[in-house]
């Protein structure tokens, strides 16, 4: 069953306000846990849940996050938008307190009214990697991914999973 028929995205919000301090508990537990362990775990909770879950029935991240954007990507999606790489810059980015490049809007400029990615092939490396629950050594994410929970409802489902075998 795809999460997003069982939980609404105000739902979500509204349930990660709740699980706050015991999420945060739970990420003081799993840094003191056998990363091996941990990293088992979370990869297969990341491959069950995203076997049932599809993406574009939410596309949160894609609406509410602001991906680092690399030079490399920044090349990438030039090419694939056959722009030169100083007019894809000023056209959609702007650099960020710390200097990094970020979108211009929020909402990314190349998500599609269906929620599909019209430059997909040639998306940051930051979207491609997102939510970054299958990625080796996942302690050193904990607190990214306790971030995540308030946008994408399988990176909840998986700490509340790690919580009721951890917590």
């Amino acid at each position: 069953m795809d999460i997003f028929t069982e939980m609404s995205l105000n739902d979500l919000s509204e349930l990660v306000k709740r699980d706050k301090k015991q999420l945060q508990s739970l990420i003081k537990k799993l840094k003191k846990l056998n990363k091996r362990e941990l990293d088992a775990f979370v990869h297969s909770l990341h491959e069950s849940y995203f076997a049932d879950t599809d993406c574009l029935q939410c596309a949160n991240c894609c609406k509410s996050l602001g991906p680092m954007i690399t030079d490399h990507d920044i090349n990438r999606m030039a090419k694939r938008l056959k722009m030169k790489p100083g007019v894809f810059t000023e056209t959609y980015l702007e650099q960020d307190e710390k200097g990094y490049f970020v979108f211009q809007t929020l909402r990314c400029p190349f998500l599609m009214d269906d929620n599909y990615c019209m430059i997909y092939e040639a998306r940051p490396k930051a979207c491609r990697e997102y939510p970054h629950t299958d990625m080796v050594n996942f302690q050193q994410i904990l607190n990214i991914s306790l971030k995540n929970t308030e946008t994408c409802p399988v990176v909840y489902k998986i700490m509340k999973a790690l919580e009721a075998k951890y917590g």
